[in-house]
């Protein structure tokens, strides 16, 4: 089956002490996806093609658009397929009876581009991000080992990766350590919204069998810890460090916040109380 994220280019390999010689690379590809609601549209994203339902649902939902899957009715891409940039923009329609407000993307942001580096530009604050936040309760009590295992887990499922070297990734895993979902993309934030979208799509956010850890590979940012903290994910783990404002959002909810999870070793920016010692 083709990857619907990796093209090939010819480039010029230079090794030390030979000449240079023309090889075919495999590249993450990179294009932008406009997200709309009942044809209206709401944002545009560089993305890596694929799981572009997940991405769309798990975006809105981050955004307060949409509290829960039973509020999506249809989620398809817009025009005929074969057609010049069929693929490269997505409608997502309401269950009947059910009102989308995309009112609550502020007008900032609102049709502009978000960049795979960059979740939030264009925002004037963060202030509406952080309203979506709710405090997280207590627990679960989790092992270190989960940390660790995750991170390799991760890294185990990662496709693109494995062939380009130029994609993120975003994992879910549940209390036990299994691998609820793993989505691969160029920015960051789009992986963990496709996550997000497939455990809405699966019914598993906020459920008692539902993630309590999510793994991101590189640093992990303000946005991921709230699309965790949206998601009800007590425990976040990342590759790389925290910023500062994450480490401050993640104190704020409840999230306990692991960085430069290695095989040995790990940094808790905030709650340790969660990691069984």
């Amino acid at each position: 089956m083709l990857n619907p994220g990796i093209t090939q280019r010819v480039v010029s390999r230079m090794d030390d002490g030979c000449p240079p010689r023309s090889i075919h690379d495999e590249l993450a590809i990179e294009e932008p996806l406009e997200i709309r609601v009942a044809g209206d549209p709401v944002a545009v994203t560089m993305r890596s093609p694929g799981e572009d339902a997940r991405l769309a649902v798990g975006f809105l939902f981050s955004e307060g658009i949409i509290a829960s899957i039973e509020d999506v009715g249809r989620v398809f891409h817009c025009g005929r397929p074969g057609t010049e940039g069929y693929g490269n923009a997505i409608d997502v329609l309401p269950a009947p009876g059910h009102n989308l407000d995309i009112e609550r993307v502020s007008a900032s942001r609102r049709g502009t581009l978000t960049t795979s580096a960059c979740g939030v530009c264009g925002r004037q604050d963060v202030a509406d991000l952080v309203a979506r936040c709710s405090v997280l309760p207590p627990g679960p009590e989790i092992p270190a080992e989960l940390l660790i295992k995750s991170i390799d887990g991760m890294r185990r499922i990662q496709p693109t990766f494995t062939h380009t070297g130029g994609v993120h990734a975003a994992a879910a895993f549940d209390r036990d350590g299994r691998t609820l979902v793993c989505c691969e993309d160029v920015g960051r934030h789009n992986a963990v919204d496709k996550a997000v979208g497939a455990l809405l799509f699966d019914r598993l956010v906020g459920a008692s069998a539902g993630p309590v850890l999510l793994a991101v590979s590189g640093r992990a940012s303000f946005e991921i810890v709230q699309k965790a903290a949206v998601a009800k994910i007590p425990v976040v783990a990342s590759v790389s460090a925290a910023s500062s404002l994450a480490v401050d959002l993640a104190s704020d909810v409840g999230i306990t916040l692991a960085g430069f999870v290695r095989r040995k070793s790990f940094n808790l920016y905030a709650h340790p109380e969660r990691v069984a010692q």
